[in-house]
């Protein structure tokens, strides 16, 4: 599918302030953004309950969470709007660094300390995971390593999974996995409260049964030989506004003049 255009931002954001992190040697960017207990919680810089989120340590680093942001966030973005999916990926990321907060302060992080840094967009984009998985849960995707291929549902339950493990063992990645976590019961709190009306405007219908209503099929006459300006310019207009706004912005004629498009061209 296309890359929405918060999708976009989020993307080039990431990799233009890791490589001018890189140039500056982590002075004037890094330690003034990177998460740590000490700095933001004692020295109150709250700010980097946000800014940890576009700090990476290595390009593998950088790598695999925009291609987390690639494949997942414009699934996302298309049913919200721009402005809603930045507010909720956000949210998830600063709910990952307070987890990772809660879990240190109860103990359960061994070895984290109060300068233990927490950097990268993953709690974000762990959100973005759960909240497609919420409201797709059939949907199957195919994952490079290992080869398989899963349904939405199945990959949450094993990412999520892996993530408790490694925090109750307290092994390889603990502190990090405690920020995916955060982020995945953020997204997941969100995704509810959508559904109840609570956040993101009002309650819609579920994603899951928004797809085009059957119709009975006509059989096809004739070829189309003349081209409809005025319905093109509307379709147009809807189109973007769900890259704007989100689909659950469309009114219920806006959904049929979508629904009566699709079956001119498939016509």
């Amino acid at each position: 599918m296309r890359v929405t255009p918060m999708v976009k931002v989020l993307l080039a954001s990431n990799a233009v302030i890791y490589f001018l992190d890189l140039i500056f040697l982590d002075v004037l960017i890094g330690n003034f953004a990177e998460f740590s207990i000490k700095s933001a919680i004692f020295q109150l810089r709250l700010w980097e309950f946000i800014t940890f989120q576009f700090i990476h340590g290595s390009v593998g680093h950088l790598l695999f969470n925009c291609m987390g942001l690639y494949f997942f966030g414009p699934w996302m973005e298309r049913w919200w709007g721009s402005k809603s999916f930045l507010l909720f990926y956000l949210l998830c990321g600063v709910a990952g660094a307070a987890f990772y907060v809660l879990l240190a302060y109860a103990g359960i992080l061994r070895h984290v300390s109060p300068d233990t840094e927490l950097v990268g967009a993953s709690a974000g984009i762990y959100g973005i995971l759960i909240g497609v998985a919420m409201v797709a849960p059939s949907m199957r995707v195919s994952l490079l390593l290992p080869p398989v291929t899963l349904t939405m549902r199945q990959l949450a339950l094993y990412v999520m999974t892996f993530a408790v493990v490694m925090i109750v063992f307290d092994i390889f990645n603990a502190g990090g996995e405690a920020g995916h976590l955060g982020g995945a019961i953020m997204g997941a709190a969100l995704v509810w409260l959508w559904r109840e009306g609570g956040i993101f405007g009002a309650r819609n219908q579920d994603p899951n049964a928004v797809a085009i209503r059957p119709r009975k099929i006509v059989p096809k006459i004739r070829p189309q030989t003349v081209i409809d300006l005025n319905a093109s310019t509307e379709v147009d207009a809807i189109l973007e506004k769900i890259s704007r706004d989100g689909f659950q912005s469309l009114t219920e004629e806006e959904k049929e003049t979508l629904q009566a498009a699709a079956k001119r061209d498939q016509d």
